[in-house]
Formats: structure tokens, sequence, C-alpha cells
């Protein structure tokens, strides 16, 4: 599925928008190390850690709202990770190939020079199940994703809305 970039059409944006999952308040972050948590964006990666949960992987773009490098990116700056270029409206071939070694184990962290917004998707669909997913709404709120059958049901019906690139 992932073999190529797949670009959102502009025709497609309005679907996009619909929140995935419910809101996730910093009081109920499981911090007993039973639930894998994968976090799509800088705040919710900091957030996840200040509140005692370690995501599985962490996919940030060093940016909040598109300025400045975060306390997140200064706090995993000499930790390990794989570097990958996904601009806007897109999910890269890169960008699906770091999630998956991502999610495989091999780094807990993906940093996104360009934007990381549409990897809750490829996240969705390659994640195993039970996994709880977590993204922000900028200015809002986390937002936390069930892996399971639906919610990937979900995620591919949008990708499928997506265009391959040649």
């Amino acid at each position: 599925m992932f073999e190529r970039d797949l670009v959102l059409p502009e025709s497609e944006r309005e679907a996009f928008k619909s929140p995935l999952g419910s809101e996730l308040p910093e009081s109920l972050v499981d911090t007993t190390g039973e639930t894998t948590y994968i976090a799509v964006g800088d705040v919710v990666s900091l957030v996840l850690r200040r509140c005692g949960a370690r995501p599985v992987l962490s996919v940030y773009d060093g940016l909040t709202e598109r300025r400045e490098m975060t306390d997140f990116a200064r706090l995993v700056e000499d930790e390990p990770r794989i570097d990958v270029v996904n601009p806007a409206g897109r999910i890269s071939a890169g960008l699906a190939e770091a999630l998956r070694r991502g999610i495989g184990g091999e780094t807990a962290l993906v940093r996104v020079d360009g934007e990381e917004d549409l990897a809750v998707l490829p996240c969705l669909v390659m994640a195993p199940e039970g996994s709880r997913i977590v993204y922000g709404m900028p200015g809002r709120c986390m937002m936390e994703i069930a892996v399971n059958g639906e919610s990937r049901g979900r995620a591919e019906e949008l990708l499928s809305r997506m265009e391959e690139m040649e």
C-alpha cells in the first residue's frame, strides 16, 4: 500500500477534517505501562512522557503549529531516531517505511522534515491490535484512537481517497 507517495487531493480535504477517536485528558493517560502508545506530534509526545507514559513510537517534526523547535525535540535531540522527509498533504513512501520500522521496534523516534499530521493513518494500519494512537488537535486537546478493525477500516477508507504518485 505504501510503495509510492500518497497525496491528499484538494477535493478530498474535507473528509480528513473530522477527528478520529476521542479526547484523551491528561488525567486518563495510562502510566502503568500496560497501554502501548504511539504518539503523533510534538506536544502529545511531550505530554505523554511528562505523564509517565513512554510511547513505543513518537512521530514529530520539531515544530508546534509550524514554528520553533519544541521542548520535545530538545528533550530527545541526542536519542537515536530516523529522519525522514514528508511534505504537507502527503504520506511519503519514506515516512511509511520509517513508521513500519518504528512500530517494529527498530526506533522509538521518527523525526519528520515537513508535516507529520497524516502519519496517524499508516500508524492505524500498521500498529498492533489494541495499541493506542494519540495525536493533537492544535489548540484544543489530545485525541486517542484504539487500534482495532473499525479504526483500521476507517484509516483504509481515508487512505483510498488519496492519490498515488508516479
